[in-house]
């Protein structure tokens, strides 16, 4: 998928659902931390995400595991600037950057990135929404309550559901304040993001109520801590199966982007329901 052909799908009101490929350029991502240690083999597992079925290639430069601490934003473009450019070199594609900083959005947008991927939901860096406003760029929002470090002590909710939709319709009021387009929004409910298991499943049983704000919608199940805390599998790259029925939900359920690790096999998940739901062979 080309940025062009990103931007018509965007306003479509018939969207064919998308996979988002993880490509974290980190030392300590909770599932392929280190797994990229330079920036050839970062550009090579790109290019073949896009083969494997990826429209989107999500970059980032900073762990989000619970527990994580922050990184510096000059090393998040160190690590991230170099291969987003010679991963647009390699292919005509989508790129995100998945950062809560504002210069490291506009670095990665120069570099060659067409999204931003922003899980703090502009809370992270306030000056990141008036940044977008004059790139002209989509941007995601994701929630989450405090930081990566700090964040799992904030899971507590009355109503995790009816809590998360009001942060992310007051995001979506103040990025319009901030002068973004409404049409250059998506949503992401932050799964694992300051929410347990409980929470995450409540959030996936009732991801038709995030349909409503009518933006594209963006779900990150893959090999999550819920999977393994419901199958017993410890080690994320053992949950292949579980985050595959938790795409199959979600794609059912709303999901217009999952965003994943194992791209071949839930490019395939992603075909069988869409061709479900269509019936097309």
């Amino acid at each position: 998928m080309t940025p062009a052909e990103f931007n018509s799908w965007l306003a479509s009101p018939r969207r064919r659902p998308l996979v988002m490929g993880i490509l974290n350029v980190t030392p300590d991502s909770f599932s392929d931390g280190g797994k990229f240690p330079d920036v050839k083999s970062a550009v090579d597992a790109g290019v073949a995400m896009l083969g494997a079925g990826a429209s989107i290639i999500d970059v980032g430069g900073e762990s989000t595991r619970p527990g994580s601490e922050s990184i510096a934003p000059a090393e998040q473009i160190k690590r991230v600037e170099p291969v987003i450019q010679q991963l647009r070199q390699a292919a005509d594609c989508i790129i995100s950057i998945d950062t809560g900083q504002a210069s490291v959005a506009e670095a990665a947008i120069g570099a060659g990135a067409a999204l931003v991927n922003d899980v703090y939901g502009g809370l992270d860096d306030l000056t990141m929404f008036a940044r977008i406003a004059a790139l002209n760029v989509p941007i995601i929002f994701g929630h989450m309550l405090g930081r990566p470090r700090d964040m799992m002590s904030k899971a507590r909710y009355s109503d995790v559901v009816g809590e998360v939709l009001a942060f992310l319709a007051e995001r979506i009021a103040e990025a319009g304040k901030a002068g973004i387009r409404r049409d250059r929004v998506l949503i992401d409910p932050g799964i694992g993001f300051a929410k347990n298991a409980l929470h995450d499943l409540q959030i996936l049983r009732r991801l038709s109520e995030f349909k409503p704000f009518g933006k594209p919608l963006v779900v990150g199940v893959s090999r999550k801590k819920f999977i393994g805390t419901i199958t017993g599998q410890s080690d994320p790259a053992d949950r292949v199966f579980g985050t595959a029925a938790a795409v199959a939900w979600s794609i059912s359920n709303g999901a217009d982007i999952v965003r994943v690790h194992d791209v071949a096999a839930m490019s395939q998940v992603v075909r069988i329901i869409e061709a479900i739901q269509t019936e097309t062979a």
